[in-house]
């Protein structure tokens, strides 16, 4: 213990007297702890409707500063509290599906995944390997869930959340335990060079859009008693946008909740509807013995369909081989994860102006931002994961994404995330 607490003052002179002393289980657990508590405040300042850009820089800086150089025990602690303080809200779904005793297994697992996860770090203590490594950890998506992105950290902050800012920082913080006593704080100079110094241009579409919030439970959404009033309510609100002369009306992921191409009256009234307003709607869709999970987009009295493309792991599909799929989607969410993917993003000219249609999920990843795109409608079903914080990190991750492609998102969802994202 002594020869450890001495090479890291002799090598990280600049934190030494913060570190916290006594039994190495405290200790491990202090540094373990308050590292996820820094790596994840920024979540929960925004969720409770602060942004504070110098806290999420400061506690960004520092929370990656340790991960660098903390004792190996420690990171597993901290890689199994950011999985349980970022994505404690995943089970929740699981008891719509009938499986609900999952949940605690399932909140269990992604902690232990995330264990794993940054535990790789564990696996040396010299601090340049540990900045490469975790570089390389914002490459990595474990069973294709990219929800945890390192870069997120700084997305309010004054550093940026490009590529080679993450590498100015990590080289700011490991280059310190190589240096002269004399030249210590020197590297630190180099969190100048990250600092976010350009504003990404995003445009206003040059349309009047008018984005419906709705907050239907998940247990009340699907029920056979529910579906007409769910269809009246939003015809209503179709009309109030007719009313209020807006352009466009975007309304939430699976608004209806049904296999629209197997209502032929209802689609034939929101075509009546789409010559006095462009409506885009989510829904289901059956074809050639598949499930789709789709947006449908009125204009003109025609309509066309948008087939979502990223789909959510384990939630609609199962990222495992082929042999293993059938047998959990079947035993652990009744076939409903069994769905199939489009091949490529769809784009709607609404009015002479191009929007790529995005659905829930697939809005936080990078596929869907490929091409000439200056605006994005999101439809999102956030009611699955009520009460928690997922509204909240899919409201960031469409932030980072907006940022990082100049791209202005129009969001409609039920429970939360509904507003217009830059």
């Amino acid at each position: 213990m002594i020869t450890k607490l001495t090479n890291i003052k002799k090598h990280f002179h600049l934190y030494y007297n913060l570190l916290p002393q006594g039994h190495p289980l405290l200790r491990n657990s202090i540094y373990g702890i308050l590292t996820a508590l820094l790596f994840s405040a920024f979540i929960y300042l925004e969720h409770y409707g602060f942004t504070i850009k110098i806290l999420n820089t400061l506690f960004g800086v520092l929370a990656l500063a340790l991960f660098l150089y903390m004792p190996k025990k420690a990171v597993l602690i901290a890689g199994f509290f950011i999985g349980l303080f970022w994505f404690y809200w995943i089970g929740y779904s699981f008891k719509y599906n009938g499986v609900g005793f999952l949940e605690p297994f399932v909140t269990l697992g992604f902690a232990i995944i995330y264990m794993l996860f940054f535990g790789i770090l564990a696996l040396t203590n010299k601090v340049y390997i540990r900045a490469i490594l975790l570089f390389g950890l914002s490459f990595f998506e474990p069973f294709d869930w990219n929800w945890l992105q390192i870069e997120l950290l700084f997305v309010d902050s004054y550093i940026g959340v490009l590529k080679y800012q993450l590498i100015l920082v990590l080289l700011a913080l490991s280059l310190p335990s190589y240096m002269k006593p004399r030249y210590t704080y020197a590297p630190l100079a180099l969190l100048l060079l990250a600092l976010n110094f350009s504003t990404p241009l995003q445009k206003e579409a040059p349309l009047k859009i008018k984005l419906i919030p709705t907050n239907v439970t998940q247990d009340q959404k699907w029920l056979q008693q529910s579906k007409n009033i769910l269809i009246k309510e939003n015809l209503a609100q179709i009309q109030q946008a007719i009313d209020e002369g807006y352009d466009l009306v975007l309304l939430p992921e699976a608004c209806f909740p049904l296999y629209m191409n197997y209502h032929p009256q209802l689609t034939a009234k929101l075509q009546e509807l789409s010559l006095q307003i462009s409506i885009v709607a989510g829904a289901l869709l059956r074809e050639n013995e598949e499930n789709f999970n789709v947006t449908y987009f009125f204009e003109d009295g025609k309509y066309s369909i948008a087939k979502k493309m990223v789909l959510v792991p384990f939630g609609e599909y199962v990222p495992l081989p082929k042999f293993a799929q059938k047998v959990i989607s079947d035993f652990f969410f009744d076939g409903q994860s069994d769905f199939t993917g489009a091949k490529e993003p769809t784009d709607f000219i609404i009015k002479g102006v191009k929007f790529r249609n995005a659905i829930c999920y697939e809005a936080t990843c990078q596929e869907l931002y490929e091409g000439d795109i200056d605006f994005m409608l999101v439809s999102s079903n956030n009611a699955w994961f009520a009460p928690s914080i997922e509204p909240t990190i899919q409201k960031l991750l469409m932030r980072y994404y907006a940022r990082k492609n100049s791209v202005t998102i129009y969001s409609a969802a039920n429970y939360k995330g509904t507003g217009i994202i830059q």
